[in-house]
């Protein structure tokens, strides 16, 4: 793994750092485009982008402090202070939270505001995840003798196991899960990019977003070590089972409403 791409001098490159930038300008250029379809201005794609990874960076923040409160109650500052521990569905919500609250101001509809965006969390997600892989961050899987398993021997975190912090032997191999969300996120891009455009009602778009990353998320946890909170599932995978069954409902609920104002082709 590659968690530094290079140095000059005094500055150090991250390879993390790195793809979260263009997963960020990526999602800014993708809103981007959807804005104008919809007659709005662009130039706010990159506020709400910024309100997003603020908003997130905060919710991932709180909610891994809530996973790991008995732990912050013993030793608070050492939470604090070394400003790791982040979680996704966190980061998700408290970004929904941020850009919610920069919509209403600019009175954009929070339906379409969420179909504008979908798409965009789709594609920067999946490239975040390869910022995960190339700097060995901990999110890879179970242990594998598959011809695609990778040896994170480079690892930014080392090459331990992520719960245990016990080193992987010598030739053992793991599920990169990484790639596996990646190429599911471009799925999920690929689908959401080819049918926004067909005239559904506000909403749709999101709503399928959720289910399908839901789904992504639950089935990708069967090859992650994350440990089982209930019922032999994963913390990531209830949430998982959530948003799909939240996105579904809702989906099915406006199946019968009227076509929004079209936009430009």
């Amino acid at each position: 793994m590659y968690p530094i791409l290079f140095k000059i001098g005094p500055f150090t490159v991250y390879s993390f750092g790195t793809l979260m930038a263009i997963a960020a300008l990526s999602a800014v250029w993708m809103v981007s485009l959807e804005l104008k379809r919809y007659r709005l201005n662009p130039e706010l794609a990159s506020t709400m982008v910024f309100a997003a990874a603020i908003g997130g960076l905060a919710g991932a923040r709180l909610l891994f402090l809530f996973e790991e409160w008995r732990n912050f109650i013993r030793s608070p500052w050492e939470f604090i202070l070394t400003g790791a521990g982040f979680t996704w569905y966190g980061g998700m919500l408290g970004g929904a939270l941020a850009v919610t609250w920069l919509v209403r101001r600019k009175g954009i509809p929070w339906l379409r505001a969420a179909d504008i965006s979908a798409p965009a969390l789709a594609i920067a997600y999946g490239i975040g995840r390869i910022g995960c892989h190339v700097a060995g961050d901990g999110d890879w899987g179970s242990v594998t003798d598959a011809p695609w398993g990778v040896a994170y021997t480079n690892a930014i975190i080392g090459w331990v196991h992520p719960y245990t912090g016990l080193p992987y032997p010598p030739g053992v191999t793991v599920h990169p899960t990484p790639i596996y969300e990646f190429l599911q996120s471009a799925a999920i891009f690929a689908v959401l990019w080819a049918l926004r455009k067909r005239g559904y009602p506000q909403g749709a778009v999101f709503w399928l977003y959720l289910m399908l990353s839901g789904l992504a998320r639950f089935t990708v946890e069967f090859w992650r070590v994350n440990p089982a909170v209930a019922l032999g599932l994963t913390e990531a995978q209830w949430f998982g089972l959530i948003f799909v069954l939240a996105g579904g409902y809702l989906l099915y609920a406006r199946r019968e409403e009227g076509s929004p104002p079209a936009a430009r082709s």
